[in-house]
């Protein structure tokens, strides 16, 4: 069987015919495409669609026919995956050192994020309760659950690991009077925020998280822990239990996955978030045995592929019209990264979980809050 054969028929499987005439079905510009899928996995697919080689109309639907139904998992293991499953297994990816080339890979891409987010440039899921119409009102109704989540009152001290550009400690600081503390490792970030948040109580540290040194109320880090690393999820937790006082919540949101894994898909890797990776509940709960007790966990998972939709739509009508090769490609890349990432929330195989997570619990009793 040819690999042409063999792939098309796994995506007939699913509902999805090459060079069809639904939305979700791909149309190949380039024969070479399924060689070169075959060859590289994950990687030739994203690069394939970064130089043209194929279309699609509707990728978020076309990933989560191929995801759901696990086909990438019958594809051959590629060089790429055995190196990258190696590079984790004998190396910390998400050391002090490496933190910085986080920083400079993947926060290098600001302009692309300003037009692709919010206007409060919230890089993280939002949420969209009954009668949010758009991206703004969610994010805004996720970041007031958020600040409810935790219980956050007027002089309150938080702590924001992997702050970003600031959107939660902007809205804490205005809408709930919070004396707010962020780091980050990426100085575009910080130089961002402390012009935007200049009159409010609102700080930026250039620093990992493992060399924040103060004492808090309360804790909050959203699309953070996915840079972690599976080597320091206890380091984190202990930093966060160092931090913060004793009847101090902490709410934890992170994209999760229903297995334990030490690496993310390769393409993601590459290009987006290098040396990032998905907890699995296991993990979490190991990580924090002594530390922190939870008393509240929300799935928003299906919330995350309405708003990469929609920050599609915005980059989409946002980003200058590409006029070199290079231009071209690096379109074609953001619109790739975010489609395919709305696609594998919409086959529901990862999750967005919110810990509230407690010292010692809630003696009175802790209100969940949505």
């Amino acid at each position: 069987m040819t690999q042409e054969a063999f792939i098309t028929g796994l995506l007939a499987d699913v509902g999805i015919t090459v060079n069809g005439s639904n939305p979700w079905d791909p149309q190949m510009k380039n024969p070479d495409v399924w060689s070169r899928l075959y060859a590289h996995g994950s990687v030739g697919l994203g690069e394939a669609y970064m130089d043209g080689w194929w279309e699609c109309e509707d990728l978020a639907e076309f990933f989560n026919r191929v995801i759901g139904a696990g086909i990438q998992d019958r594809l051959r293991i590629t060089p790429n995956l055995i190196w990258q499953h190696l590079q984790a297994r004998l190396l910390n990816m998400q050391n002090l050192g490496r933190s910085k080339r986080v920083a400079q890979m993947h926060y290098n891409q600001t302009e692309a994020y300003l037009a692709s987010l919010d206007a409060r440039v919230t890089g993280s899921c939002g949420y969209w309760p009954e009668g949010v119409e758009n991206v703004d009102q969610a994010q805004e109704a996720k970041l007031d659950m958020v600040c409810r989540k935790v219980g956050l009152k007027p002089g309150d001290r938080v702590w924001d690991i992997g702050c970003g550009w600031g959107a939660f400690m902007g809205f804490a600081a205005e809408k709930y009077g919070a004396d707010c503390v962020g780091v980050t490792v990426s100085p575009d970030q910080a130089a961002y925020g402390r012009e935007r948040y200049k009159d409010l109580s609102v700080e930026f540290q250039v620093k990992d998280y493992r060399e924040f040194d103060e004492k808090v109320d309360h804790i909050v880090s959203m699309g953070m822990f996915e840079h972690v690393g599976y080597k320091n999820y206890r380091t984190y937790f202990e930093t966060a239990r160092r931090a913060i006082k004793d009847d101090g919540l902490f709410m934890l949101h992170t994209i999760g996955s229903p297995d334990s894994t030490t690496t993310i898909d390769p393409w993601i890797e590459k290009y987006i978030f290098p040396g990032g990776v998905l907890p699995s509940l296991t993990q979490i709960g190991k990580a924090i045995e002594d530390l922190f007790v939870v008393i509240d966990l929300h799935n928003i998972g299906p919330h995350y592929d309405k708003t990469l939709v929609a920050w599609n739509e915005n980059f989409q009508a946002n980003w200058p019209a590409p006029k070199t090769d290079d231009e071209h490609r690096f379109k074609r890349m953001w619109e790739y990264y975010l489609l395919c990432c709305a696609g594998g929330f919409r086959s529901r195989i990862i999750q967005v979980w919110q810990f509230v997570l407690s010292t010692r619990g809630v003696p009175e009793g802790y209100v969940t809050q949505r």
